[in-house]
């Protein structure tokens, strides 16, 4: 076991408004202790943002609200930051790790210039099948996951328009794609990049757990706006998809995690190596 304590960020996007996200990655962080252990940041409601010496691993959540848009000041320091950190990396032996979450995601692919984010027809929220690319099949990030593996997605906004080019030149690589709506014409949108070997990001929420769904149910609105978006019969085998151990649980109990080991492996052998 490392004797060093592994130091994660955990920078919160939710602009103060209640979620289950958070409570849902802290789960999964806890199950790292005492090996790990982290800070939150409020981003955007305080402008909060770590010392990159300080830490050693960062995920970057959810959030509610346009991606596109920010106050011009917590979206400039945080796109000032992740140059930071990529610049951080490119200048030492010792990699900064980086987990970007929908929200998250979205402004990572943006900066970055990746891919376009347009605003959907309508809101995809619900359990998701989710394909991994080619280049998903072998990434890490999805060891222990099916193809397609199911998800919960929760979004207003897509990453979709992937610039082959720009991905060519940053090394960049999309790892999983919507799924195939034969019904309509709309363009898969994409589901997860991997950024670099240290930055890896996705559109659905990895953190999340039936506990944190059913939660949102339990607003009469919420229910009711689902219900009549995907219909009863839908509705009803959505409910029976959260309570699949394949399903949701697997992707809880894999994908964050999987995450997690890849940065805590990488960072204890890295110092192994430069301290001998």
């Amino acid at each position: 076991m490392p004797t060093r304590i592994i130091k994660i960020a955990l920078l919160d996007m939710y602009n103060g408004m209640p979620n289950q996200g958070m409570r849902c990655i802290i789960d999964v962080i806890n199950r790292f202790s005492p090996v790990v252990s982290f800070e939150i940041f409020d981003v955007r409601l305080k402008c909060e943002l770590p010392e990159i010496n300080k830490f050693d691993i960062y995920i970057s959540t959810g959030g509610p609200g346009n991606p596109l848009l920010g106050d011009g000041q917590w979206d400039k320091k945080y796109y000032e930051f992740i140059d930071s950190l990529t610049k951080w990396n490119n200048e030492n032996n010792i990699k900064k790790h980086v987990l970007f979450i929908c929200h998250s995601f979205q402004m990572a692919c943006l900066h970055f210039g990746l891919a376009t984010v347009t605003k959907r027809n309508d809101t995809s929220f619900g359990v998701m099948t989710i394909h991994k690319t080619k280049e998903g099949l072998t990434d890490p990030l999805f060891e222990g996951l099916a193809d397609p593996f199911y998800a919960i997605d929760s979004r207003d906004y897509q990453v979709v328009q992937p610039k082959l080019s720009v991905f060519a030149k940053k090394g960049a690589k999309i790892i999983s794609l919507e799924k195939i709506r034969d019904n309509v014409q709309y363009e898969r949108a994409i589901m997860a990049v991997r950024f670099t070997d240290n930055f890896v990001g996705t559109q659905f929420h990895p953190e999340a757990d039936p506990i944190s769904f059913v939660s949102h149910l339990r607003n009469k609105e919420a229910k009711e706006k689902i219900k009549n978006v995907k219909g009863k019969k839908k509705f009803r085998s959505m409910l029976e998809d959260l309570m699949d151990d394949d399903k949701i649980y697997r992707t809880n109990e894999t994908l964050i995690p999987n995450f997690l080991r890849i940065a805590i492996n990488d960072l204890m052998k890295t110092k192994k190596m430069l301290s001998n």
